[in-house]
C-alpha cells in the first residue's frame, strides 16, 4: 500500500513501495541509501536499488554491498520470463557501481489478498554466481534512423 493508502495498480510497483522500509531496517546495521552515481549525484532509477555499508553509520564506513529490490509471485517463479537486467545508464556519470562489492537481490514474494498486495515471503539471492545472458543489440531511434543524411529516397 502506498502512503496515501492507495493500492499500487500493479504488482511491479510493489516492489517501489517495500525499498524505503528496507533502507529503514538496514539503518539498525549500518547505513543505507540510494546510490550516488560518480558525480556524487544521488540517482534512484536503474540498478542497484540500495548502497548498504554494513557496520558504518556513515559512507566510507564498513564494508559496503549492492541490494536490489525484486518481487515475484509463486505462479511465475520457475518460468524463464526475464526478471533481472541490469544495463549501462545513457549519461556516462549515470553509473552507481563505484565499489567493488557484493551484489545481492532481496526478492519478496507478492500476494494479492482482497485486493491488497502482501508479502508473504522472501529471497536472498546472491549475485556472484548468477549466470545470466548478455542481449547484444544494434539500435536507433527514428530520429537517427530517419536522419537527412541517411535517406536515399522519400516520397
Amino acid at each position: 500500500m502506498k502512503e496515501d493508502g492507495e493500492t499500487p495498480k500493479r504488482v511491479n510497483e510493489v516492489g517501489n513501495h517495500i525499498e524505503p522500509y528496507v533502507k529503514e531496517a538496514l539503518s539498525k546495521y549500518g547505513y543505507a541509501d540510494t546510490p550516488k552515481t560518480k558525480n556524487g549525484r544521488r540517482k534512484s532509477t536503474g540498478y542497484p536499488d540500495i548502497e548498504f555499508w554494513h557496520g558504518g553509520k556513515a559512507e566510507n564506513d564498513g564494508r559496503v554491498v549492492y541490494i536490489e529490490i525484486k518481487t515475484y509471485n509463486e505462479k511465475n517463479v520457475d518460468t524463464t520470463q526475464r526478471s533481472f537486467y541490469a544495463s549501462p545508464p545513457n549519461d556516462k556519470e549515470g553509473f552507481k557501481i563505484t565499489h567493488d562489492a557484493p551484489h545481492i537481490v532481496i526478492s519478496f514474494k507478492i500476494e494479492k489478498i482482497n485486493n491488497n498486495y502482501y508479502a508473504t515471503g522472501f529471497k536472498i539471492v546472491d549475485l556472484y554466481y548468477l549466470n545470466g545472458s548478455i542481449k547484444r543489440e544494434f539500435n536507433a531511434s527514428n530520429k537517427e534512423l530517419y536522419d537527412d543524411k541517411l535517406v536515399l529516397y522519400s516520397k
